[in-house]
């Protein structure tokens, strides 16, 4: 069995390739959305995502029980890209003493947090199964998620011919996040966009049993994680810019930069078309845009009007800032 997966370039993937080189051995599957484990006739997928304030989320900006929401949906969204049904969720919560400032009439911040959390995952069909309170400098929500895969969909099993598809729509959090920080707050959907993300569950579960090859949730933008898809399965991604479906307002560039979208991008089959996207959008709702291929060679290869144009970077925790 393969003790990691190949991962793509930047600063924070360096230090994960020094990490699993620590580990050695003891690693095992490492560098997918999900760790997979199997138990009896059972393949549990797990995975962890932490929160943490003033890098992932502003009290000032959002509600307590949209942060618990909001941490949980990113954690949940690693099992949607599994194809994943979700049956439990823990969670670490770190909360300042005292009340905390700007907090007044919002209720104990512990509790609102929580509250979020178990909307989430009542939103998925998932139980909160319990976790660790501690008191810290800043609000943190670290979230592990426990769900069971009857056809797990790695990053790394996509193969050249193989369609690139994408859904929903994208640039709604890029969108949102600028209003935040311009002072001029979102509203109603594109608010909802950034503060309540949908994990895609049932979208991924359906990809999963019609032939999907591999599959990668979009947490740091569209062209940086067609980038962890593309070094997993030792391939070129090849995406062209204008078929990029875009939230409203939004340019092609902007969302294939635009992080936090919790939209999936997958790898499918060739005989996969128009008439097995549009099975799919009955089924789940959502749009499933067809917008390039996979192709011998690596990294991503982004395409306006047939030139090709240099990608946009995604989000590095590590990176020079």
């Amino acid at each position: 069995m393969i003790s990691s997966l190949r991962l793509g370039p930047g600063a924070e993937f360096d230090r994960l390739r020094a990490i699993f080189a620590r580990l050695g051995s003891e690693g095992q599957g490492l560098g997918d959305d999900t760790a997979l484990v199997r138990l009896g006739g059972t393949t549990l997928a797990a995975s962890v995502d932490l929160s943490l304030e003033g890098v992932h989320f502003h009290t000032a900006w959002l509600s307590f029980a949209e942060i618990g929401w909001r941490a949980t949906a990113a954690a949940l969204s690693d099992l949607a890209a599994e194809g994943a049904k979700p049956v439990g969720i823990l969670v670490s919560l770190g909360v300042p003493g005292g009340r905390g400032k700007g907090e007044e009439g919002r209720g104990d911040p512990g509790v609102e947090i929580m509250g979020g959390v178990a909307a989430a995952a009542k939103h998925v069909g998932a139980k909160v199964l319990g976790g660790d309170l501690v008191r810290a400098e800043r609000y943190l929500v670290d979230v592990c998620v426990l769900g069971t895969a009857v056809r797990p969909v790695r990053r790394s099993g996509a193969r050249p011919g193989d369609g690139v598809w994408v859904t929903g729509a994208l640039g709604g959090a890029a969108l949102a996040l600028d209003g935040f920080r311009s002072g001029a707050p979102p509203m109603g959907a594109l608010r909802r966009r950034f503060a309540r993300p949908e994990p895609r569950i049932a979208a991924g579960r359906w990809l999963a049993r019609h032939g999907a090859r591999a599959m990668i949730d979009i947490s740091d933008g569209l062209a940086a994680d067609a980038g962890q898809l593309a070094a997993a399965s030792g391939l070129a991604l090849e995406i062209e810019l204008e078929r990029i479906p875009c939230w409203a307002g939004v340019a092609p560039r902007a969302a294939a930069a635009s992080g936090e979208e919790y939209e999936l991008l997958v790898a499918l089959p060739r005989g996969f078309g128009d008439r097995s996207a549009r099975a799919f959008t009955r089924a789940s709702g959502l749009a499933l845009t067809a917008i390039g291929r996979c192709a011998a060679g690596r990294g991503v290869r982004l395409t306006a009007a047939g030139r090709t144009v240099p990608a946009p970077g995604g989000f590095d925790h590590f990176a020079a800032r």
